[in-house]
């Protein structure tokens, strides 16, 4: 199982963290989702590799950023 990490800039609440998790939920092959608002972090776990402009893209239609990508 893979784990990635990435930097999520905006979120400010819990309400941002389920927004985040809920688009990040709909890219195929992620599994365990989770969003540390304090840490600004968002950590998938899938099988094989998810392409970084897919959670990019998920990230964005929640109404946030993906930085350091």
């Amino acid at each position: 199982m893979l784990s990635t990490e990435y930097t999520v800039q905006g979120m400010t609440c819990d309400h941002c963290a389920r927004a985040v998790a809920a688009e990040v939920t709909k890219i195929p092959g992620a599994k365990n989702i989770r969003v540390d608002v304090d840490a600004g972090r968002l950590t998938i776990d899938s099988d094989e590799s998810i392409p970084v402009d897919a959670v990019v893209e998920a990230v964005e239609e929640a109404g946030f950023q993906v930085v350091g990508v």
